[in-house]
């Protein structure tokens, strides 16, 4: 009988669908955010993107996250899993936040 898989996660997940610009191989382009805690993000890319690579991605955490008002940050990461199997084609990247930088309001 198996065991049930330990969880690994360390930080509390936060659900959204906020916009999020994500940069790898020399291209920036849009992604579908899944979720995000304080130690790594989870998002849904159309193109590929290899396991171990660094990436960067800018997104606007909202009020109800930061309980004060929206805040732009810019992350820099490395991609720890890659998951297939969406219907649309799109790929579940997930990533380890390792810098952050918080934006000024444009």
């Amino acid at each position: 009988m198996a065991e049930p898989q330990q969880e690994k996660r360390g930080a509390r997940r936060f659900p959204l669908r906020v916009p999020v610009s994500v940069d790898h191989d020399n291209a920036t382009g849009p992604a579908q955010l899944r979720d995000v805690s304080a130690r790594g993000i989870c998002f849904y890319l159309e193109s590929e993107v290899a396991q171990g690579s660094q990436i960067g991605f800018t997104l606007t955490l909202p009020p109800e996250i930061t309980l004060t008002e929206s805040i732009r940050v810019q992350c820099k990461g490395r991609v720890v899993r890659v998951e297939n199997g969406r219907a649309d084609g799109k790929l579940a990247v997930a990533a380890v936040i390792e810098e952050y930088e918080f934006l000024p309001e444009a």
